[in-house]
Formats: C-alpha cells, structure tokens, sequence
C-alpha cells in the first residue's frame, strides 16, 4: 500500500489537474468495488478523466462520484451523489458512486452526524457538479468554435441547437479536464423546478452488496501477515490500570503479546470528539479474533481507584477549557438524589422572559410537574473495530468513523507521526447514532500496529461495546406552569440538567410565546463517560417539555393540539424576545399536517393516542401515535408524521430514516436504560439490556413531508425526540395515568388493569 499524495490547496478541489491525476482519488483495492449493476447500460471504461474532486467521466461516458461524508446508514452514500448528478446533469443509470477517504485538501466537512450532511453539502454539491457541467459546455464550445451560452446540457450529452452538433460528455471529458475551472461564484444553478434525479427516490446503491454480503464493513477486511487484537478496559468507571500478569494470556494457544497501550500523551490538547472511556487499556494480540477473546477471560490484573483527573479541552467554538474528571465509583441511586438536590435549589438562569416570579406569586393554581430519563448505550449493530497498519513513519487506517477529522489530530499526537504521513480510509459502518463520532478505537488500533509492526484487526466484543461505552446522559426536568381563575395561562418555568450535561436550549419553543418565561440549567460531574446520542440533548427534552404541555393543555380544558397552535400563534404575530430560534409558521404547519393525516379529530374505537411536536436539527417534526390494549398490554398500532425538512432528495430514503428513527424512539421510550453500581455497568449484553424487537414495532408507520422549496435540512434525528412524548400521551390516554419517568415499560408491568 502507498499513501496517496494529499499536498493540494484547497483552492484546488474544484481547479481540474491533467490526466494523470485523474487515477488520484482511486484508493485502495478493497474499496474500488465499482463493478456495474444491472440497470446500468455502460460498461466500466478504459480511461477516466477527473473534472473536480467529486467527479471523473469516462470515455464512454460513465459517471463515477464520490461521495465525501462516511455512510452510518442515513443513505448519504446516495444522497449526496444525487445532489452531484443533478447539477451535472447525468442519467443515474450511467452513474457509479465511490466512497472517498478522509482527504480534507479536497473535500469539504467529511463529518456525518448532527443531521447535518445533506443541509451542509447542499450548496458545495451543487456548485461543484454545476461547474464540472459548464467545463463540459465551455469544451464542446471550444471544439465547435460556438458561444458557450447557446450550449445545452441534457443526460450527460451536449448539443448545439444551432449546428445540430451533439456530444456525449465521455467525448468532452478529456479536454474538459484541462481546461481552467470558472469562478464558483458565477456558475449558475438549475432552477429546483427543473430538478430530474432530486425528489425522486433511488434506490441505495450500496442495497445489492448489503442483502448479498459482500465485504463492504472493515471487519471483512484481510490483508497478509495480519493479526488480531482486543482490548482490556477497567471493569468500572473511576478505575485503571494497577498492574497485570502477561504470562497469563501469552502461553495461551495463538496469543501473541500482552501490553498497555496510552491513548494520549500527557501534553495533548483534546477536542470535544477525543472523548474516550478509559485512557490506558490493555492490548490482547494473536491469531484470530476468536483467540484473543477468549483470553480476555484469562488475563489476571490488578484495577485500582484512579484519581481525579484534568485535561485540557477546545470546544467546539475552539475555546480550550479545563475539564475535571471526579475520582470515585459512582451508582445510579447517587445520581439520583444529586440531581434531586440540583432542581430543588437555583439554577443557571439562561433566559427569563417578563417577570415570572410575580405571575407565579398572583397564580391561582400551579401545575408542577418532573421527568427523568436514564443513561443509554448506543448499542450499533456492529461493535467498535478498526484495521490499522503502522510501519515506519507511515500509518493507514482503516474503519468505521463518523468524525476522521476529529480523530486525525490524535492519531498523529499519539503515534508521533505528521499528519501528512497517515491516511484514513473511511468503511461503511453498521449503525452509528453519534456514537462513532468518538473513534478512540482507530487510536487503540494504531497504537497497537505501531508496537508490533504489522497490520492488526482490532474489535470490542458486544460486552466491551456495551460496558465501556459513551453514553446518552441521565437527565431530569422540571416545569411548572403558573394559572389564573380563567384558566389562563400566566407563566411557565423550566429548570433542568443532567449527568454530565444540561438538556435546555434557551430559545426554542414555548420561549418566545409565553410573556413570562423562566429557564434554569443545572449539571452534575461524573466521570461516567457521555458524548452525542441521536438528536442529542432534544432526545429528553423534548419528551419533557411535549408530556407536559399536554397535561397543561388538558388542565385548562383545551384539546393538545390546538393549544399548541395557539402558542404558535401567538410566537409568529406577538414574539416574545428576539432570539428565538424556530419558525412558528412551519412549526405550526408540521401540527397541522399531522392532525390532518392522522384524522385526529376522528379516532377510532379502542384507539388512544398522543401527539408531539419538536424543533432541532433546523426541522420541524409532529407525531401522532395510536395504541391499543392488548393481553392488558399496549401495543403501538399507528404512527403518523409530519415533517419540515426542505426540499427532500430521495424520498423513500427520508421515509426510511424517519421511520428508523420512531422505531428507535419507540423502543428507547419503553425499555432503554444503563444503570451503575460502583462504577460499573450493570448491563453488559442484549440479555439485559433490552432492546424494541421485530414483533413490537408498529404496525403502520405513515411519514408526510411538508412539500415547500426551502433548502434542504437536518432528517436522520428530527424524527426521534417526538416519539417519547407521543408515546406517553398516548399511554396516558389509555392508562388513565401519566408517566413521568423512563424507560415506561417497568411502570406499565405494576398497572394491573389497563384500558380495554
């Protein structure tokens, strides 16, 4: 393997190079896999030529795209590609899309998470594929000797309308490819009323490999010479490394060695994504992954209490900060009474909206009411695993990450190599929900490669996946809404935070459609480790803030959704403050559409159902979900949503993650939940730790997207945080009591006599 050349400017993504870099972009072997499917009509060409970084045409041609951003399942892979098509006006049967690797100089925010790939590529991708087009027109323009504008563009041919002159863009790509790029900035977009390959759904084109199992995940990768490692974490948080009995493993049949690995040097500067579970681990090297896991059984150590710890920290603003990290073993029954003592004294006020405590003292009743919700493990289909080849002063890695970026800058601290010198090539991952935004383990691996000078597979079995994690943070909320003797509604005060980390966003909604508002944060340290989980922070809150509207609605006699469109209302003609975040109108649009879809107003017998409604991820999402009682146990029938994403790309893939992502919720609402005791996990297996099954999932699940032209927003975590509240309103209506604390599952077990 030979690293590839990465000195470029960035200026120089969108400037062509001569034919020669034209094969640049073509990776490894185990990557290429670009062999052509059925319904495409071209065979694989002989030459390629390179028009931009995103794109390179073939003499007969072919289209190949690459795509930047790494593939977790959220179907960039096509999305995005089909972005590039548009633009550069090509057939899709006639396109083959290539996962690019980590190559920054080329490719900008190679980062899949926060919802964010499509809404942040959407202009990059379009300009990009616009102007390979105009190199294509401005070449036939020179080859006939006519004005460029009398030019059209049509499925990957050019004509001249004028001449009769026609082309296929295989034909132009060669001289395209040399030709000096326009200015970006003057490359005319196609009108989105004009759009062929955008709004209308394609399949995955990673579908054929998947449901045949071909070797697309790193764990099928195998080179010669290559070993296999596994690693050894502390058995709880708030431990280390005291000492460990390497004999005790290295007689062992295929074992190798035994040795500790440091995953930073003491004067590394961390970013937000560097978060990792244990620093120092202990690395089981042999034969094979069965080999290596077996004497993980076998290793005799010795864990003491580790101190408490401080390390510096840039955040994502890159503020460098001092983070703590607490000694001790903690357990959830402490965290409980800590973040009880926390709401029940002052918080952090992050905004306050008239005067509050003067509409509480003239309230003629308070509604108060608190929610809680546990940590929860991320659980991906495919455990945390890396392939790493480390000789000399060169390394290559390879795996499933969300954020290369994020974890370059470690690899180089830690493995004492310039960035230049390591290449990261980005697999496809069995699931990610920001998990993989933390890829500690491509450090783990690299460090192990470098110490025995070969090529390692390194993987964490289901339990090391499970008790070594980075979780979602425990959380817990409190609101309180002040009324007078009509019913109205005078103020309304939240005060909620977590372990490590408060939930609250100070500007969204109810801010801003309230008079008098009151937002108070709070957290608790812990050395339990905690990083991004499927629409982080909105994943509780949002449950909270929608179970107790709802409750407030049915106080003042008020049907759930109309209340919330009064507050709409209400924030889009009278705002309260400048700052809020959301657009009421299409927040309002999201609940109208769902009351329509859903024939709300006409619910059918032996049906209770909930709603919620949530803004994050710059989209609005509104739910409504239908149980029944069945066997004295609610089964979910329907779910219906509405969303406000923009202009969606590829409509069945959007409806698929949205539906993914209710399952999810569905499934975390009734059962997700980690629990400690001394520090440790007390689940470390599906045994225990319980997840939705194939039987539990709803029976219809209906998505409706809001038809407007706004440019595209975030999809893959919109549709989640609804879920809990609608979820527990719909409970509620069958139930006949309100549930405050999740998972819901256990409550639901001690109800004797449910609804029929």
């Amino acid at each position: 393997m030979t690293l590839i050349n990465k000195k470029l400017t960035r200026r120089s993504f969108l400037k062509v190079s001569t034919l020669a870099g034209g094969g640049m972009m073509l990776s490894f072997s185990w990557l290429a896999g670009c062999k052509p499917t059925p319904e495409q009509i071209l065979t694989m060409p002989e030459e390629w030529f390179e028009i931009n970084s995103y794109i390179k045409i073939g003499e007969n041609g072919a289209v190949t795209l690459f795509n930047p951003n790494p593939e977790f399942g959220s179907n960039v892979k096509t999305s995005l590609p089909m972005i590039l098509a548009e633009e550069l006006d090509v057939d899709w049967k006639n396109v083959f899309v290539e996962q690019a690797d980590f190559y920054p100089e080329r490719f900008d925010r190679q980062f899949t998470g926060g919802s964010q790939g499509v809404r942040q590529a959407w202009k990059p991708l379009r300009t990009a594929g616009a102007t390979a087009r105009q190199l294509l027109v401005n070449a036939a323009a020179q080859t006939w000797n006519v004005p460029a504008g009398e030019i059209t563009t049509h499925a990957g041919m050019v004509e001249h309308t004028g001449s009769g002159k026609k082309a296929g863009y295989g034909e132009l790509a060669f001289l395209a490819g040399t030709l000096e790029a326009p200015d970006p900035e003057t490359v005319k977009l196609k009108d989105i009323s004009d759009f062929k390959i955008i709004g209308n759904s394609k399949k995955n084109v990673d579908g054929l490999k998947i449901v045949t199992g071909k070797p697309i995940f790193t764990m099928d990768h195998k080179v010669e010479w290559m070993k296999y490692a596994a690693i050894v974490h502390p058995p709880a948080f708030g431990m280390k490394i005291k000492s460990f009995d390497k004999s005790s493993v290295t007689s062992l049949p295929g074992i190798q060695d035994a040795f500790e690995i440091k995953l930073f040097k003491d004067d590394y500067e961390r970013n937000f994504f560097d978060t990792t579970t244990f620093p120092e681990v202990i690395a089981i090297v042999g034969n094979s992954t069965w080999e290596v896991l077996q004497a993980k059984r076998s290793l005799q150590a010795e864990w003491e209490q580790a101190p408490e710890s401080q390390f510096k920290m840039a955040g994502w603003g890159g503020n460098v900060s001092d983070v703590k990290v607490p000694s001790g073993l903690e357990d959830t029954s402490s965290h409980k009474e800590k973040m009880d003592q926390y709401l029940s004294k002052p918080g952090n006020v992050i905004r306050k909206d008239g005067d509050p405590e003067g509409a509480f003292k003239k309230a003629s009743r308070v509604l108060e009411r608190t929610y809680s919700a546990p940590f929860l493990a991320h659980n991906t289909m495919e455990p945390m695993n890396a392939f790493a080849d480390v000789k000399g002063d060169k390394a290559v890695i390879y795996g499933p990450t969300q954020a290369p970026e994020s974890i370059m800058n470690a690899l180089s601290s830690s493995l004492g190599l310039p960035k230049e010198n390591i290449q990261i090539n980005l697999a496809r991952m069995g699931g990610g929900f920001g998990r993989r935004a933390y890829s500690h383990h491509f450090t783990e691996a690299a460090l192990i490669s470098q110490k025995i000078q070969a090529p390692v597979s390194m993987v964490y079995s289901r339990e090391d996946d499970m008790s070594a994690g980075v979780y979602r943070p425990a959380y817990s909320a409190t609101y309180r809404a002040a009324l007078d003797e009509n019913n109205k509604l005078l103020a309304l005060h939240v005060k909620a935070g977590g372990i490590p980390e408060s939930p609250l966003h100070a500007n969204r909604f109810p801010a801003g459609a309230i008079d008098n508002y009151l937002a108070e944060s709070w957290q608790v340290e812990s050395n339990i480790t905690i990083g991004a989980f499927r629409a982080p922070r909105s994943n509780f809150i949002a449950g909270a803030e929608q179970s107790f509207l709802d409750e407030l609605a049915e106080e003042m006699g008020k049907d759930p959704i109309e209340f919330r469109l009064e507050l709409l209302k209400r924030a889009e003609t009278n705002p309260v403050g400048k700052d809020n975040d959301y657009d009421p109108k299409r927040y309002a649009g999201v609940l109208e559409l769902v009351r329509d879809k859903s024939n709300w107003n006409s619910p059918k017998d032996g049906i209770y159902r909930g709603v919620s409604a949530y803004f994050c991820h710059n989209s609005y999402v509104a739910e409504v979900i239908d149980i029944k009682i069945n066997n004295n146990q609610p089964v979910v029938e329907n779910v219906f949503a509405a969303v406000d994403c923009g202009i969606v790309v590829n409509p069945d893939a959007a409806a698929n993650m949205g539906e993914g992502a209710i399952v999810d919720g569905i499934g975390n609402a009734f059962y997700g939940e980690m629990t400690f005791e001394n520090g440790a996990p007390t689940k470390r297996n599906f045994d225990t730790y319980r997840m939705i099954r194939h039987s539990e999932a709803p029976k219809k699940i209906e998505v409706h997207f809001v038809d407007n032209k706004e440019e595209p927003t975030g999809l893959g975590e919109p549709l989640f945080p609804p879920v809990f509240a609608a979820l527990g309103n719909s409970l509620y209506k069958a139930t006949g009591k309100r549930l405050y604390e999740q998972p819901f599952q256990p409550q639901i077990l001690q109800m004797e006599n449910l609804r029929m």
